[in-house]
């Protein structure tokens, strides 16, 4: 198990400094002035030196490796003892997110140094790719006050946290997968218009249902 733990370290610090090997190797061809915001078409409007892509990539990594402690340290930091009944799930996740901000940091390094970042092509299907992994472990976790449809209905029933979570879990990963296959396809606007709405119904869609699982079954002890 100790070996395991110390294998899965190891390869979250690789991923973590990927966008930082991937940034030393293309430095020195980039332009000194690279693009550093874009709009929703994909067009620099913001240009800086060069060097500020370091202070991006390194704030990255950074970040990665907090999410990344923070989610494995949990379990002994959770005042209500919670988070350690979702152990596995939550080291399922710091994992993604390390792999998610390292893919987003990389997109982001090769957007600058092309002067174009398409949004629908990348970080879009990105994001709803990471929707639908997280969709897919949702339905296993447990109780807790760190991740999950954290909502007063869900966190005072135990019955409607499960019925939330197994809503929840399959709406998330089959709508980000829908989500990431339509964005890929359809043209920028379309795109951002799509990922709009599909974004605003995987988050709204289960407060939704948790409150009518509340109100339904209010209903039902009070028979």
């Amino acid at each position: 198990m100790k070996q395991r733990s110390w294998i899965e370290k190891i390869a979250a610090l690789a991923i973590i400094l990927m966008p930082v090997i991937y940034l030393a190797y293309v430095f020195k061809d980039a332009p000194a002035t690279v693009p550093i915001h874009f709009g929703l078409d994909g067009k620099a409007d913001g240009f800086g030196d060069k060097s500020s892509l370091w202070t991006l990539v390194i704030i990255m990594a950074v970040t990665s490796i907090g999410v990344y402690l923070l989610l494995n340290n949990l379990p002994k930091i959770d005042p209500k003892k919670t988070a350690k009944l979702s152990q596995d799930m939550f080291k399922k996740m710091s994992l993604a997110v390390v792999i998610f901000l390292a893919a987003l940091s990389i997109i982001i390094t090769d957007a600058a140094i092309n002067g174009t970042f398409m949004l629908n092509k990348f970080l879009f299907p990105l994001i709803s790719l990471f929707l639908a992994y997280f969709g897919n472990i949702m339905i296993s976790l447990k109780p807790n006050y760190f991740a999950g449809i954290r909502v007063p209905w869900t966190l005072e029933s135990e019955d409607n946290w499960k019925a939330t979570h197994r809503m929840a879990g399959k709406l998330w990963f089959i709508g980000g997968i829908v989500l990431a296959v339509l964005t890929l396809i359809v043209p920028t606007e379309a795109a951002n218009i799509f990922f709009i709405i599909g974004i605003a119904i995987l988050a709204i869609a289960p407060i939704i249902y948790s409150f009518n699982y509340f109100k339904k079954n209010s209903k039902k002890q009070s028979v």
